[in-house]
């Protein structure tokens, strides 16, 4: 697993690494509010604010967060919270596993999913170079009125841009992240194709406790 397609997971608040919610005070110091939260933003606005911010703290940020990775934690968290459809995302993976499942069961894959990866990447972050710019080129209707694709560049200096996309639906009074595509690899994909034979065997708890567990890990590059 490279660290690259990382940052975009986590600019989306899609790092579905993040931890349990954060505590208040933790958010409090963590960053301005998001652009998530604000009435009336279009997706391509939020995905550009919200990215610009989140490089912009984990660079400011970054002494803090490698001497206090518990810091780092709750950052993420908090960004998660505020920009990414947990639960949906979680139907997604899951597929046809997912169907009749309970909302209980449902959040308890999505929490352990999120976990896993925060244990396995999580701290990976403070290595990148988070000294990029974000493009954002175009926002299409997906189809079935399911919502937006937000098509982005991140660009880096001596190298290519990454092209990455964010599938975003409308949830309460704002917008919500439930995919995110780097280079054309789907993250919701690519959890699908992972668990799938798992599922086949055992139940969504089960699996969701051996991810707790460590018995079993997520892997964000298990497509590429």
């Amino acid at each position: 697993m490279t660290i690259r397609p990382l940052i975009p997971f986590v600019l989306a608040s899609a790092v579905l690494a993040a931890a349990p919610f954060a505590q208040a005070q933790a958010q409090a110091q963590a960053a301005p509010p998001a652009a998530s939260t604000m009435q009336g933003e279009s997706p391509s606005k939020l995905v550009l604010d919200n990215s610009q911010r989140i490089l912009s703290t984990l660079e400011s940020r970054r002494a803090e967060f490698t001497a206090d990775r518990g810091k780092l934690q709750d950052f993420i968290a908090s960004e998660f919270d505020q920009m990414f459809d947990r639960e949906y995302s979680a139907r997604q993976v899951l597929g046809r596993h997912g169907r009749g499942a309970s909302d209980a069961d449902i959040k308890v894959f999505a929490d352990a999913l999120a976990d896993s990866l925060m244990r396995r990447y999580g701290s990976s972050l403070l290595d990148f170079n988070t000294r990029l710019r974000v493009r954002v080129k175009s926002e299409t209707p997906l189809p079935r009125g399911l919502g937006v694709k937000v098509s982005s560049e991140m660009l880096r200096q001596g190298g290519e841009p990454i092209p990455v996309d964010y599938l975003m639906r409308r949830a309460g009074n704002g917008w919500r992240v439930f995919d995110v595509m780097v280079e054309g690899v789907s993250f919701v994909q690519t959890f699908r194709q992972q668990f799938d034979t798992p599922l086949t065997r055992k139940s969504i708890r089960e699996v969701a406790a051996d991810l707790s567990a460590g018995r079993m890990q997520a892997d964000a590059g298990a497509g590429n």
